[in-house]
């Protein structure tokens, strides 16, 4: 496991995720009140952008290592929202509804990288 590599995704996944419900969530939810569908979308996608990088270079256990990775993007995650958001006493859309947010990012982080693993891991004949 690459822990320095893994700590440094989960502070730039924690960091665009933030900034992609920042810039998106007023336009998304003006016309669609009561739904926040921008930050699960975020993670997904930035959470994938990432743990494709980190898998690419795994060789063996690639299921292990994309749960271990995400278990380190969830610790990343609270830490900087703890940091940032909890101390402070700032808001934002994401700590609104904070429990329903790690619930909702530690599940889509699991699946997101355990699935990447899983499919690091097949062996594919595109011939």
């Amino acid at each position: 496991m690459k822990l320095k590599l893994g700590i440094i995704y989960g502070i730039l996944i924690w960091f665009f995720v933030y900034l992609i419900t920042v810039i998106f969530s007023p336009l998304i939810t003006d016309n669609i009140p009561y739904i926040n569908i921008v930050a699960p979308i975020a993670i997904i996608t930035v959470t994938g952008f990432f743990g494709i990088l980190y898998i690419r270079d795994i060789n063996e256990n690639e299921v292990i290592e994309g749960f271990k990775i995400g278990t380190i993007f969830i610790l990343m995650d609270v830490i900087c929202d703890f940091v940032f958001f909890v101390i402070r006493k700032k808001t934002n859309i994401l700590i609104d509804d904070y429990p329903i947010h790690v619930i909702s990012m530690i599940i889509l982080t699991l699946i997101t990288t355990t699935l990447l693993g899983y499919l690091a891991q097949m062996e594919i004949d595109l011939k």
